[in-house]
């Protein structure tokens, strides 16, 4: 089959991999008709996310129909024929983690948990085409992928509605909604967002079904921004503006009460200096992550906030803003999205006309394109939001 794969540091390339199989009883093939680029697999591409290997198979948002079932898997779940939207973490459905709905916790699908285990203290759930730290799985970005723990991942779809308008509930649509929900959103608050990618754009439209009174996004791409103000949210241009002084303008001089950084580890600063400062660091190894967007959420939000954290960082950051943290009663929330607890209810709301995921997606290209897909997005080429990719 065709492949889209890890070629070396910032080179993807699409070959001919061996076909998948199945490997253990409660496995599924599925034919991927729908899959995505996923600003996370940049962090790949750059090189910030240790233990990838040439030829990799990468991507973890993807959709299309069941081909083959494992014996195991129980046939009121999952049939040849259905057609299904596959979470990107990997879950048994049965440890303390998923029982506790805590499915990127998962305790038993991650193979490589050693690795994992040195990394963070203790292991991750596996993950689709996400490096060998989180299982070394193949991913969705491929005409097939195989399927592990096949009856408790995927979301099967039995309505009329396209792939783009469910595809995101692998990964983004979720992630933005669990940023929005962990900062217990209360009527009036002023939800402040850095980053307004995908992940960022969904945050803000979750924010606001959850009552938010003002959603601020914080970026500096023109087209970026204009999305978000499309949609009726605030914006903010962290080049020409300093984001805390802007933000303490917008809401009375107490700061936002609920912050969301959804840009992650590779995050760029307005300041030229303090954007090397960070740069270099890492260039250097002397830290793994650019901190700027959770310094600045923390630093900007309100005494006894919220900041929630949904951006993907990997190890270990300078600098981080402890004094303010404690002594202003911020709580600190984050995690890799448990993406197999929202499936169902915001597929309700996506058939009910509440959230239309759809209206990130710029471009749609052929699996064979991938390569050109992930120029124009890393290099936010021809406004480019989301690409979605069709094997």
């Amino acid at each position: 089959m065709r492949a889209n794969t890890w070629a070396g540091r910032n080179r993807v390339e699409v070959r001919d991999v061996p076909d998948p199989t199945i490997l253990n009883s409660r496995d599924a093939i599925v034919r991927v008709t729908s899959t995505a680029i996923c600003g996370s697999d940049l962090h790949l591409v750059d090189g910030y996310v240790p233990t990838m290997q040439d030829g990799d198979v990468m991507g973890h948002e993807f959709m299309g129909e069941v081909v083959e079932v494992g014996s195991g898997v129980d046939p009121s779940r999952l049939r040849v024929g259905d057609r299904v939207v596959v979470p990107f973490p990997i879950a048994c459905g049965a440890c303390a983690a998923c029982t506790a709905e805590l499915y990127s916790c998962c305790e038993n699908s991650n193979p490589n948990a050693g690795i994992a285990e040195k990394m963070f203290g203790h292991p991750v759930a596996g993950i689709f085409g996400y490096s060998h730290l989180t299982g070394g799985f193949a991913g969705g970005q491929a005409q097939y992928a195989r399927v592990p723990f096949a009856d408790v991942g995927p979301l099967k779809i039995e309505s009329e509605l396209s792939d783009e308008q469910v595809l995101f509930l692998s990964d983004i649509l979720p992630t933005g909604y669990m940023g929005a929900e962990m900062c217990d959103i209360q009527p009036g608050d002023v939800v402040a967002v850095w980053g307004a990618g995908p992940v960022g754009q969904l945050a803000m439209d979750s924010a606001r079904l959850l009552g938010a009174a003002e959603v601020i996004a914080i970026d500096r791409e023109p087209y970026r921004l204009r999305m978000a103000e499309e949609a009726g949210h605030t914006v903010v241009d962290f080049e020409e503006v300093d984001v805390r002084s802007r933000l303490l303008e917008l809401t009375g001089g107490r700061g936002p009460d609920k912050c969301i950084d959804a840009v992650g580890l590779e995050a760029t600063h307005g300041s030229t200096p303090i954007g090397a400062y960070d740069r270099i660091k890492q260039a250097v190894r002397s830290e793994t992550d650019r901190p700027h967007a959770l310094r600045q959420a923390i630093l900007s939000c309100r005494s006894g906030g919220v900041v929630s954290v949904i951006g993907v960082y990997g190890g270990l950051i300078d600098k981080f803003p402890a004094g303010a943290w404690m002594n202003r009663s911020i709580t600190l929330r984050t995690g890799q999205c448990h993406v197999q607890r929202y499936m169902e209810p915001l597929l309700r709301l996506i058939e009910q006309g509440e959230l239309d995921p759809t209206r990130v997606i710029t471009h749609t290209l052929p699996l064979e394109q991938a390569p050109y897909g992930f120029e124009i997005f890393k290099n936010k080429r021809e406004d480019c939001e989301k690409v979605v990719l069709k094997p």
